[in-house]
This record gives C-alpha cells, structure tokens and sequence, in this order.
C-alpha cells in the first residue's frame, strides 16, 4: 500500500473520529487494529492523525472561514473529513508539497464523495491558499 492508500485511510479514520464524536488516540489505535498498513505508513497515519487531532479547532475555523458561509455542522461528513486531512497537510506537513496535498484531496472526493463534491473542495483548497500566499 502507497501513501495514496495511507491518505485515503487517514480520511477514513478522521471520518470514523467524527462520526463517534471521538477525536482521540485511542479511536486512532482502534482503527489501525483493524487496517493493514506497512510500519512506514502508519507512522505516517498516527502522526496525521494526532496532528489533526491536535489542531483541530484551528483546523476546523480555517475550513469554516472559506466554506462561504456554511458551517462544520452543515458539511457533508466525508466532505469535512477530506477537508481536514488537506488542510492539515497543507498547513502542519512541509513534507508534502500544497499540489499534492490539493490534488490528493480531490481524487479521494471523486472516490469517496457526491460526483460534483470534488469541485466544492478544490475551490475552498485554493481559496485558501490563494488567501494564505501558500505556493511551492
């Protein structure tokens, strides 16, 4: 399993977090008991994860202020967790270039999301970045 895989995973664990509203590392280990991943990709995941869950409130007001308008309540679950994987990586990993980060987020919204979802999610990626000066 590649990193494209990993990140997939790592929306999934968010969304699994999300909907037990259990943002924890215990949620994290629960999950990745019951995922085959190599050792190299769950680091990745863990460290993901806990970043995420660490920076979860800054995370979710950045998605918030370029949603236009609609709340975390309001987003499609899978949307969000998308959302907060991208907006992790784009902002907490300078291991991972801002196109990856963007275009990862889109190809997992076309696999896991409504047919359109994927164009709603680039545009508040590039709002963001746009907004933030984020380029590489």
């Amino acid at each position: 399993m590649g990193r494209k895989q990993t990140r997939e995973a790592l929306m999934q664990v968010v969304y699994q977090m999300d909907l037990n509203k259990n943002f924890s590392k215990e949620e994290v280990s629960n999950f990745l008991n019951n995922f085959s991943l190599a050792d190299c990709e769950v680091d990745y995941l863990e460290e993901s994860a806990y970043g995420i869950i660490d920076n979860l409130d800054t995370i979710d007001k950045s998605i918030e202020e370029y949603t236009e308008g609609w709340s975390i309540e309001r987003l499609p679950r899978v949307d969000l967790a998308i959302l907060r994987v991208a907006f992790y990586e784009i902002v907490y990993r300078d291991d991972i270039p801002t196109e990856v980060a963007i275009n990862e987020a889109i190809e997992i919204a076309k696999k896991y999301s409504a047919p359109d979802a994927f164009k709603y999610i680039n545009g508040v990626l590039g709002s963001f970045v746009r907004a933030n000066e984020i380029y590489e």
